[in-house]
């Protein structure tokens, strides 16, 4: 194989379980699954960071929202930031990027709407996005810039169009191995109409969905979105099969790593008011399979993985050197970790472990800061007892033992993530 092409399809707001090789009985996803036969999948991934932007910063830069600075959404990524795409333009690779961008805008630059300057792209050459496509776009028609700064128009379908113009990338004559990342919004809710918009007249086909067992007799709307929901992921997994018979037909498929993952969950708003800013599974367990490359026949792999592994796993794949400083490991020996790590804001200031029997996580009530000084127990479930995490343990006194344990392990992560030495209280009984 020579240098592989690279592609890094990414979803928002999507669901594991949204998909067939999930455990999904409606078609949603048929051509991830059908990926999925061929490839890697990750049955345990997880975001480190549920909120959209920082999430993004995180898969760039390689290290969590508490280094790099963007722990909240209108956090601009520092323009000095040594992002995925300097290293791999360093490897020999062309770059591009189309889609959600969400890395620009900050108090002192309104870009939402605006061309993103060179210097907040990234590192990125090729460009079709926007920095905050829900602003330039609804679920029909909107607009995206390209590197020159002009501004394009499209009418349609979002998601088709963002992957017309993946397609229209892959489809250039290319003298070098290139890296795509592609972001589509769906199925992430129109912030602005609080409705997920899924192509007319599809969300009939999924009202008959079996509904997850995190949202059994819970309250939030799920009720009212799921159907339309699920149409959103299937429309990205549909465009997602276009590209993928693009690549066959330009003859690139079989020489390209691709991987499929969301940035964070989405749990209807039963954990709060929100769709995700929460430590639960709902909110942070996303898909991820991988194929091409060291990874094609891999199977199911069980390990406990995160989205932070991400930049490390690109940089391997290219041939690069691996910087000292990622936070993640390579998954291309298919191993993961016995334990994951999660960092929550907007809102609370929240950290998180999860291992395979245990979710842990600590709550300081400022949800406005990068880090607090203090935090209280907020959450302890027994993942193996209860999977939907409906019964909290966190002031069970015959649990002090496993507190303290997982405790540990977490001030361990939160240190390793730049945080000062800090004090985590038990929550008042």
């Amino acid at each position: 194989m020579n240098k592989p092409n690279i592609i890094f399809y990414f979803s928002d707001q999507q669901r594991a379980d949204s998909a067939g090789c999930y455990g999904q009985k409606l078609p949603v996803t048929p051509n991830l699954d059908a990926m999925a036969q061929e490839g890697t999948l990750f049955e345990n991934a997880f975001t480190c960071q549920p909120v959209c932007g920082p999430m993004r910063a995180c898969l760039q830069s390689g290290v969590y929202a508490s280094q790099n600075g963007c722990y909240r959404n209108d956090i601009a990524l520092p323009t000095d930031t040594k992002g995925i795409a300097h290293y791999l333009t360093e490897a020999g690779y062309d770059t591009a990027y189309i889609g959600k961008w969400h890395l620009a805008s900050d108090k002192n630059h309104r870009l939402a709407t605006k061309p993103t300057p060179k210097e907040r792209r990234g590192g990125y050459d090729y460009w079709r996005a926007a920095d905050i496509l829900e602003f330039t776009s609804h679920g029909y028609n909107g607009y995206v810039f390209d590197e020159n700064n002009q501004r394009i128009d499209f009418k349609g379908y979002r998601a088709d169009n963002i992957n017309d113009f993946a397609i229209e990338y892959v489809k250039k004559p290319h003298d070098k191995p290139f890296f795509m990342f592609v972001s589509q919004l769906e199925p992430h809710h129109q912030n602005d109409r609080l409705r997920f918009e899924s192509p007319k007249g599809l969300k009939n086909k999924f009202k008959n969905y079996e509904v997850p067992g995190d949202l059994v007799g819970t309250l939030g709307d799920w009720r009212l979105q799921m159907p339309s929901y699920l149409a959103c992921c299937n429309s990205v997994d549909t465009n997602f099969g276009k590209l993928i018979q693009a690549l066959k037909d330009e003859g690139l498929y079989d020489n390209t790593v691709i991987i499929y993952t969301s940035d964070h969950g989405c749990h209807f708003r039963t954990r709060n008011l929100e769709y995700k800013r929460s430590c639960h599974d709902g909110s942070t367990k996303v898909p991820l399979v991988i194929t091409g490359g060291a990874f094609t026949g891999g199977g199911r792999v069980s390990d406990l993985v995160s989205l932070i592994d991400l930049p490390a796993t690109v940089l391997d794949i290219a041939g690069a050197e691996i910087p000292e400083h990622f936070m993640g490991k390579s998954l291309t020996d298919k191993k993961g970790h016995d334990s994951v790590f999660m960092q929550i804001s907007e809102s609370q200031i929240g950290r998180a472990v999860r291992t395979d029997k245990w979710k842990y996580s600590v709550a300081a009530k400022n949800a406005d800061k990068a880090f607090a000084d203090r935090y209280t127990e907020d959450c302890l479930y027994d993942l193996e007892k209860d999977p939907y995490e409906k019964n909290n343990l966190i002031s069970a006194p015959e649990y002090k033992e496993i507190r303290a344990e997982l405790r540990k392990i977490l001030l361990e992560y939160m240190v390793k993530a730049g945080e000062p030495v800090l004090d985590i209280v038990e929550k008042e009984k």
